[in-house]
């Protein structure tokens, strides 16, 4: 089949009306950054190609951002990012990323729906971390190891800080900075140069939508919840019923490990309650830096041929968009002082909710919330703290800003 006729067919299949891709092919290293840099060329007002380093065998992991200000935080914007090809020989992962950075570029201010979200949100799109596995792995693999791991054989998804490496110390969680895999360790640096309010990780080898945590204390495969189980429920969710069959929560029974087998409800799961792992990244984005992410298992077969790669964009495209749209929830804002300056650092807790969110050096800030009341106290050393009641409702982010006088001590003190 022709590429004429595959776009043919790609306009014809689509019920949006937007242009859809047609590159629906597997990209290896050198074809992915072709590809990867002709996007950016084709679309520089709204795409920067930039990378994080390089992997153990000197493969560039390479990240696509996608703004109308490319390059640049504008204040008061949340950030998002995706991540595929975790493991080297799940690849639907990484092919639909790449579509997605197609659709982006060839529907802006084109599809309303695209437009907006172009807008409204800087996208960090990285379509492998792993391209050293993914160079080992095999086309056909249905449920197979060739590739997982990394050129030196670990699996990087075992290979963040766990539980038993993170310290709380002033209610801040830190880890340790023991040696770990460059990827790994890129990965980590970029996850704290940026912002990023909302990310999701892509695997394969199920059909399943994955929230922390993944690891637990005791190491048995246990529900492992955090302070916001219900916002992480219902970000799986969003996932699962955006895609056509991921909510059915069908078990994937021609894979052979038992834990694939496994059906879900609505298409989700608590991540250690399927199989509790120690060292998953999804963890490590939540409990150290502001960023909510969740693990998506995009189907059964983890290196589909690629003359399936249409249907899996098909079946994924509506629920990446929706997906994206979650980072629109809850509150948001400026930490300023008297002299509308942003307080770099300050802190916002939720009255029952053991979750520190902090400040851009701009002052914004950004906290996934679903409708209710709460009360919102923000802090900063020197500062007089300030709490609010809030009320989230079901519509945009609500705009809540938050002005810090300084402390006055008495003379003498």
């Amino acid at each position: 089949m022709n590429w004429i006729v595959l776009f043919l067919v790609a306009i014809l299949s689509a019920s949006d009306g937007a242009i859809q891709p047609t590159h629906f092919q597997h990209h290896n290293y050198n074809q992915l950054t072709s590809f990867m840099k002709q996007q950016a060329a084709r679309c520089p007002s709204i795409m920067r190609l930039y990378d994080i380093g390089k992997s153990l065998q000197g493969r560039t992991l390479w990240v696509m951002e996608i703004s109308d200000h490319p390059g640049n935080h504008e204040a008061g914007e949340p950030e998002m990012k995706y991540v595929g090809n975790m493991h080297g020989n799940e690849v639907t992962g990484r092919e639909i990323l790449l579509l997605l950075i197609e659709y982006f570029c060839s529907n802006y201010n084109i599809d309303s729906r695209v437009t907006r979200l172009i807008n409204s949100v800087r996208m960090h799109i990285m379509p492998t971390m792993n391209p050293d596995g993914w160079e080992k792995a095999v086309e056909g693999d249905w449920s197979g190891t060739t590739g997982r791991y990394n050129s030196r054989g670990v699996d990087l998804n075992r290979d963040f800080p766990t539980l038993h490496d993170i310290v709380i110390r002033q209610g801040r969680y830190y880890f340790d900075y023991k040696a770990r895999q460059q990827e790994t360790t890129l990965v980590m640096n970029w996850m704290n140069a940026y912002p990023f309010v909302l990310s999701a990780n892509f695997h394969g080898g199920a059909l399943v939508a994955s929230y922390p945590l993944d690891d637990t204390l005791s190491g048995q495969s246990v529900y492992s919840t955090t302070p916001d189980d219900d916002v992480f429920r219902s970000l799986a969710k969003t996932y699962s019923y955006a895609h056509p069959t991921m909510w059915k929560g069908q078990s994937c029974s021609r894979n052979s490990r038992s834990h694939q087998n496994k059906s879900f409800s609505n298409g989700i799961t608590n991540g250690a309650a399927w199989y509790a792992i120690s060292g998953g990244m999804q963890d490590v984005n939540y409990l150290t830096t502001n960023c909510f992410e969740i693990t998506i298992e995009t189907g059964c077969q983890k290196y589909p041929y690629g003359t399936s790669l249409q249907k899996e964009w098909l079946n994924h495209k509506n629920a990446l968009l929706k997906y994206i749209e979650q980072i629109h929830r809850g509150i948001k804002g400026f930490i300023l002082n008297s002299s509308n300056q942003g307080i770099y650092g300050a802190s916002l807790v939720i009255q029952g909710r053991n979750k520190i969110i902090y400040a851009t050096e701009y002052g914004d800030y950004w906290r996934l919330l679903l409708p209710g009341t709460y009360k919102a106290t923000v802090s900063y050393p020197g500062y007089i703290s300030v709490t609010k009641t809030v009320t989230v409702t079901s519509g945009a982010t609500k705009q809540v800003n938050f002005t810090l006088s300084r402390q006055v001590y008495p003379t003498g003190q």
